[in-house]
């Protein structure tokens, strides 16, 4: 339409309709370390440990994020479980904004909800997570 555009496939998810859900954004653990030639941080949370899932009777899965230890930026997501297609586009958006895994943990999560988990996987890799011994 006349208009200069770019698109960054940096942060474009891959959804997977099965059961349960896959959703991913980004880098995995392997492909972060030699592609970004740096230290990678990665936590799993279980969404068995969120109120939510288990009221919904889906507290199979977990969150994975994948980040740069040095700076905390967040360089990939990885979520099975109930409502992962969904959940992902919060990781999407962190990722294209270059939050760091503490921005993430700092955003208010409401409770229940199954979105608490990710704020969770974030806490765990600044601080720690509330809902984990």
């Amino acid at each position: 339409m006349g208009h200069h555009a770019s698109v960054s496939c940096r942060a474009v998810p891959r959804c997977i309709y099965t059961s349960p859900e896959v959703g991913c954004v980004g880098l995995t653990e392997k492909k972060a370390a030699e592609e970004k030639g740096c230290e990678v941080q990665v936590s799993r949370f279980p969404l068995h440990a969120v109120g939510k899932a288990l009221l919904m009777d889906e507290a199979e899965g977990m969150i994975k994020i994948v980040a740069d230890k040095r700076y905390g930026e967040v360089l990939g997501v990885h979520i099975i479980g109930a409502h992962a297609t969904e959940l992902i586009a919060e990781a999407v958006l962190a990722m294209d904004l270059e939050a760091t895994v503490e921005e993430l943990a700092h955003a208010i999560h409401p409770h229940p909800t199954l979105s608490e988990a990710m704020g969770e996987a974030a806490m765990m890799l600044s601080g720690g997570a509330l809902h984990l011994p």
